[in-house]
């Protein structure tokens, strides 16, 4: 056990999180997100017992956002015609507003097959029990600064 990390982030993703550079991408995958297929070039790491907002917390004391990039956080955009709410978004801007004085402006969206897309380029996925439909979300990694 270390002090001052999240109990949530394991050993297993702060190696993954270590691991990455600047401008590597995580996802953060809802139940539905086809993680292990998609993700099958990336880090897996399970995390089936937790929801998207604590982890997103917990990894945001630990991860800087990028800070050249217009959007280093993005959702999955609604399918047209679905009549889906998404109330867990709001969420996510306030984690992220948190952890990044950019806020809900650091927030983008990103159309539903090519977020499947770049998510095969990623350098990893967290694949969590989240049951909130569209709650995917593709975080862009800055650099340290102290």
């Amino acid at each position: 056990m270390l002090k001052g990390i999240p109990r949530i982030l394991s050993p297993e993703l702060l190696k993954v999180l270590c691991e990455m550079g600047h401008s590597d991408r995580l996802v953060i995958a809802d139940g539905n997100f086809p993680a292990e297929s998609i993700g099958k070039n990336a880090a897996v790491i399970r995390m089936d017992g937790h929801r998207i907002p604590e982890i997103l917390d917990a990894v945001l004391q630990v991860f800087p956002l990028d800070a050249y990039v217009e959007k280093p956080v993005n959702l999955m955009e609604v399918m047209p015609g679905d009549t889906v709410e998404t109330p867990i978004w709001k969420t996510y801007e306030e984690i992220v507003a948190r952890h990044d004085a950019r806020g809900a402006q650091a927030v983008g969206q990103m159309e539903r097959f090519a977020f499947y897309e770049e998510t095969r380029k990623v350098y990893a996925v967290i694949a969590t029990g989240e049951t909130a439909l569209y709650a995917n979300i593709m975080l862009q990694k800055g650099v340290v600064v102290e």
